[in-house]
């Protein structure tokens, strides 16, 4: 079973951008822990991030027949794109939305998002360890599906 982790825009610069929102860990050493709770599981992960909407679109589009499902922290995008949100519907793939920051807490503009409709589900606010909780909540749904 294949799974494909994307990040979206700035998710490059954790470690080093507002710690005090997002933490210190680098996204680097989030995707080292989450192979590891992968294999736990006996799936495998490729993960992808990009600053660009399109090449986001793109990845998603990629994962159609190749992968049984998606973890996606959109990021900034989470408020804004339509094109990620019918990316992740045209697809049809079991898809789990992940913020490490609880976003409800924060500014106005960031307690909507255009992708929750489409997912199965949204963690946010648990900072790094919401990656393995949507990793156990996909790999739970597909292994019943």
């Amino acid at each position: 079973m294949k799974i494909l982790v994307i990040n979206g825009p700035n998710l490059n610069l954790l470690g080093q951008r507002e710690p005090g929102i997002y933490g210190a860990q680098t996204l680097e050493s989030i995707n080292s822990a989450l192979s590891e709770d992968a294999s736990e599981l006996g799936v495998s992960l490729s993960f992808f991030q990009s600053n660009s909407e399109g090449e986001i679109v793109d990845a998603i589009q990629r994962t159609a027949g190749g992968f049984a499902g998606i973890i996606i922290n959109p990021a900034a995008y989470t408020h804004t794109s339509v094109a990620i949100r019918d990316a992740i519907s045209a697809v049809a793939i079991p898809t789990v939305e992940v913020h490490l920051s609880n976003v409800y807490s924060r500014e106005e503009f960031r307690h909507k998002s255009l992708i929750a409709p489409v997912v199965l589900g949204q963690i946010a606010g648990f900072g790094p360890a919401g990656y393995k909780l949507a990793l156990m909540g996909l790999v739970g749904f597909l292994k019943k599906s």
